[in-house]
């Protein structure tokens, strides 16, 4: 991981940017075999890699809010959790993949990563992609920086959004701001 030169490193930080997220691209993706020890949400893991836990947010998508202080659980949000939680059951081996076109990191420290189950690979093979196939995620790209596999991400978005699909469906229809009716 390359840092950010020390002016902008300066420029930013004045600017209340939190040093962890000041961090650009790595040069090459990093590939880590992990454990998963729980799912935090619909988009956060905790997986255990070369004897550390670390907690791993899944690069590309974002899912309904289901534990953030002061939110209410989003529409769609539960089904996310539950959906990640059959995909990546504690115990369940995952290769983590970087992206050279993002940070290693994010502003919390939770390394940026597509999650592949055993046997799976390619830009349709994450969790991640899976998550937004099934309309229980929508893509997300941080501060307009388009991530490696995002055409495909984005086919998978727009597929499960005609198909009505989790979030695309009802009860959400597409606005996960509102209160998820079950919670």
């Amino acid at each position: 991981m390359r840092l950010v030169p020390a002016a902008l490193r300066a420029t930013l930080l004045a600017l209340g940017v939190p040093a962890l997220s000041l961090a650009l691209p790595s040069a090459g993706a990093i590939t880590l075999p992990a454990t998963v020890t729980r799912v935090v949400d619909g988009d956060t893991i905790h997986a255990s890699s070369r004897g550390f836990d670390t907690t791993v947010r899944l690069l590309g998508i974002d899912t309904p809010e289901t534990k953030r202080p002061e939110t209410v659980v989003q529409c769609g949000g539960p089904a996310a959790s539950r959906r990640a939680e059959r995909l990546l059951p504690p115990g369940q081996p995952v290769t983590l993949v970087t992206d050279p076109t993002q940070a290693t990191r994010d502003r919390f420290g939770r390394l940026l990563a597509y999650v592949y189950l055993p046997g799976q690979r390619g830009p349709t093979g994450s969790v991640n992609y899976a998550l937004v196939a099934g309309g229980f995620a929508r893509v997300f790209i941080f501060h307009g920086v388009p991530f490696r596999n995002a055409g495909p991400f984005f086919r998978a978005q727009a597929a499960a959004r005609r198909a009505r699909l989790g979030i695309w469906g009802p009860p959400c229809n597409g606005n996960t701001m509102k209160p998820d009716p079950g919670a």
